[in-house]
């Protein structure tokens, strides 16, 4: 019986195509630098004796990256090309009877969460996948290389990861360029750093879903990918149902790779109902849903195990909607970063506890900064009523290079989290980073629109933010970053709408135009363009160290001297943020100190530098307990 979900223990990599059996491939891996890159012309992708450690000299616990301390090795320095190399058998495969399978006609795919940046794998020497991109999945059928009948054979992967340091036309978000990181960047992260593992699938499978609820019309839609064209028709078997109540069952005929099935649910209609269906923060009500594949003859060939939330996203009349209603976007910037472990969680329990904290601290929204995260982050955000602003990793330079790959990863990145109800708005720039001189360049300005256009043919439901912080082309927020130090400073630019009218038509707070002009009429125009403040705050404070003293290694916008001079701070800014007649929404910076940054609400150990129950009160501006309060 394939798991429920929308209550899974979040461990499953994909986490909204949940399947029964699959086999971890995380753990202890061997490891080589290439430092000459030779590799390749050396044939260490050959599949050699995993007993020969010749060239794989050293361990790496995947998928922790090399960098880090909790990979084993720890070394920091720049290692552009990196090897790891692992043992797989069929006989450890987690299905019933794998070998039997196998011979039956199923295929083994080989999936990876991410690799940074450019991936090659091979199994026993043979080339079985390709993918460039360091924050999206790639897989790998190596059906054709398995002797099924001897499933104690040691077969050998092995991955070649390629991550140029200095390479500013890559998407590397807050990675550092520089050998010691420096100012807001962090170090770097090489090669696995997302799950890997291992599942046996029918010869055509159920490769990819994609769910689109449309709450007025009473209806969802599902896309389906299946992993090869249907030698003839098959069934195929949706149901949908919440909290035990059937709200939908449709069976279809299938006869291509790629369908769409629309789903009436006559629940939606009655509008008492509709609001116990709808997802929200407080109310994160999540649809399950069962999608079974099935021959002619009605035998099941596959069967996942999904969900999605019933809920609409739009920016209208001067707000943020959620399903039609205006709410308060309360948001806190995350870096999502580690320091035992970067920009890898540690642990997916560390995962839900990233979500526990935002949501604890009294944040209805998260932005996770510069970083496509981890699926099953997300899928906590789906559970626990957390929104989330889905944000690219940036590059640094405007190159032919870096438009296309960043256009390419950011497409994955949209098929890869479509689903997720939690994602809300979509953020592909961030502080004109690879577009430096949007303002003077057409060339750049049309990426940049280029992009938010795109984003909408691909996903029309959600907002769209072309370039967050400033020089806007194309948005569908005008969102902007102010790190005043007082309350008094944002007031002045916030507390009345000729204020606000002032920053819209001048130079913004970073002395960057907040909308540029564009060839075409702008989507939104200051008079009722829904106003956001998307990064403000930075409170530096060490409750450990001496606040005072600007040494060079931590890092913030202002400096508290205490605690209470620290929670003074935040309060006045939440109270200038919440007095504003036209702010509808504000983004916190940030969760957690992070390297060399000592800004955070928390600590790098996500302990927190004054009470999580004082932070609630001043960010929520109610002074009651958690367990009294609405996350909404």
């Amino acid at each position: 019986m394939t798991p429920r979900a929308s209550t899974q223990d979040g461990t499953y990599p994909r986490p909204m195509m949940l399947r029964e059996h699959w086999t971890d491939l995380t753990g202890t891996w061997q490891l080589a630098y290439d430092e000459d890159r030779a590799g390749q012309a050396k044939a260490w992708h050959d599949g050699s004796d995993l007993a020969d450690r010749t060239v794989f000299t050293r361990d790496v616990v995947v998928p922790f990256p090399p960098e880090s301390p909790a990979s084993g090795v720890g070394e920091s320095g720049h290692h552009p090309v990196v090897w790891y190399r692992r043992g797989l058998r069929v006989s450890e495969l987690a299905h019933p009877a794998p070998a039997a399978s196998l011979l039956a006609g199923d295929h083994l795919v080989l999936r990876f969460g991410a690799v940074d940046h450019a991936a090659t794998v091979w199994m026993d020497g043979h080339l079985v996948a390709e993918h460039t991109g360091g924050s999206t999945p790639f897989s790998a059928d190596v059906t054709d290389l398995l002797d099924a009948s001897a499933p104690e054979r040691e077969h050998v992967v092995v991955v070649r990861a390629v991550d140029e340091p200095t390479d500013a036309a890559q998407p590397r978000g807050k990675q550092d360029w520089e050998q010691v990181p420096h100012v807001i960047w962090y170090e770097r992260t090489t090669g696995i750093w997302q799950p890997v593992w291992a599942e046996i699938v029918p010869a055509v499978a159920v490769e990819a879903l994609r769910w689109t609820p449309d709450v007025v019309g009473q209806l969802a839609g599902l896309a389906l990918t299946l992993s090869a064209p249907p030698a003839s028709p098959l069934h195929l078997r949706v149901h949908l149902e919440a909290d035990g109540t059937e709200l939908a069952d449709v069976s279809v005929t299938v006869r291509e790779q790629r369908s769409e099935t629309l789903l009436s649910i006559p629940a939606l209609a009655n509008h008492q109902a509709r609001e116990k269906l709808l997802w929200r923060p407080g109310h994160p009500t999540l649809v399950d849903a069962v999608v079974t594949l099935s021959d002619a003859g009605g035998a099941t060939l596959d069967e996942v195990s999904s969900y999605l939330g019933l809920r609409t996203t739009s920016a209208a009349d001067g707000a943020f909607r959620l399903s039609g209603r205006p709410i308060d976007v309360r948001s806190v910037l995350a870096q999502n970063y580690w320091p035992s472990s970067h920009l890898a969680a540690p642990s997916a329990r560390a995962l839900r506890r990233e979500v526990e904290l935002v949501a604890a601290l009294g944040f209805n929204a998260v932005r996770v900064h510069q970083k496509i995260e981890d699926p099953r982050f997300l899928h906590w955000c789906d559970r626990l009523g957390v929104m989330v602003w889905g944000e690219a990793a940036n590059a640094f330079e405007f190159s032919a290079t870096a438009v296309t790959r960043l256009t390419r990863e950011w497409l994955e990145v949209l098929e890869r989290d479509a689903s997720h109800p939690s994602i809300v708005t979509w953020v592909p720039l961030n502080e004109s980073w690879g577009v430096g001189d949007i303002a003077t360049s057409p060339a750049q300005r049309s990426f940049a629109t280029a992009l938010a256009e795109l984003t909408r043919a691909i996903d029309p439901t959600r907002p769209v933010v072309s370039n967050d912080g400033w020089e806007h082309t194309d948005s569908d927020l005008l969102t902007i970053h102010d790190y005043a130090a007082t309350g008094a400073g944002l007031t002045e630019r916030y507390g009345s709408r000729a204020a606000v009218a002032a920053v819209l038509d001048g130079a913004g707070p970073a002395g960057a135009v907040v909308a540029l002009p564009h060839r075409r009429t702008p989507r939104l125009t200051p008079a009722d363009a829904p106003v956001m403040l998307t990064e403000f705050g930075g409170v530096r404070y060490e409750p450990d160290a001496d606040p005072l003293t600007e040494d060079g290694v931590s890092w913030g916008y202002s400096t508290a001297r205490d605690a209470d001079d620290f929670a003074r701070r935040v309060a006045d800014l939440y109270e200038a943020v919440r007095a504003s007649p036209v702010l509808v929404g504000s983004c916190w910076t940030q969760l957690t100190d992070t390297a060399q940054e000592a800004n955070g609400l928390l600590r790098a150990d996500r302990t927190s530098k004054i009470s999580i129950e004082a932070l609630r009160a001043i960010i929520t501006g109610v002074a009651t307990t958690p367990a009294d309060q609405d996350t909404q």
